[in-house]
């Protein structure tokens, strides 16, 4: 095994580039995974699949199940969902983090004074008054997202 170390498995570096790689693989103690060379413990794709088959087709309680996988309860319940569930999500922000509620205070007080101004047009004076720089789309979705909620609590 001295030989070995230095070298990358190829099917880790796969499951690292992928972002499938179980950060905690050796919480898995289900028997088929300590049992067979099959499964594999690395690979949380297989291992949240598994997981959820043995409750869904076996009958397993979800609390077991989730422990002999190495996840927690609410971890099994978003990998049953479905395939997104099972495929760890894109890292990142979900929504435009770049947009503050001052910004979009200040954009609709802006189209307010000027009822021919258009959403995108506001682009070049958000980055010259807020050093921020912005998509147009982004600035007309926030927009039509905030108006939303603000009709909705109405």
């Amino acid at each position: 095994m001295a030989g070995q170390q230095g070298r990358s498995d190829p099917k880790e570096a796969a499951l690292a580039a992928t972002r499938c790689l179980n950060p905690h693989p050796e919480q898995v103690t289900d028997p088929a995974f300590l049992a067979s060379e099959f499964f594999d413990a690395r690979d949380a794709v297989q291992v949240k699949y598994e997981m959820v088959r043995q409750v869904k087709a076996d009958g397993a309680p979800v609390t077991a199940a989730a422990a002999a996988f190495g996840y927690s309860r609410p971890a099994y319940y978003e990998a049953a969902s479905g395939l997104e569930g099972l495929v760890p999500a894109r890292p990142g922000p979900r929504g435009p983090h770049k947009l503050t509620g001052q910004i979009l205070t200040w954009a609709e007080q802006q189209l307010a004074a000027s009822p021919a101004l258009r959403p995108a047009q506001l682009v070049p004076l958000i980055q010259e008054s807020f050093g921020v720089r912005v998509h147009p789309r982004t600035v007309e979705k926030a927009l039509a997202r905030r108006r939303e909620r603000h009709s909705k609590s109405r």
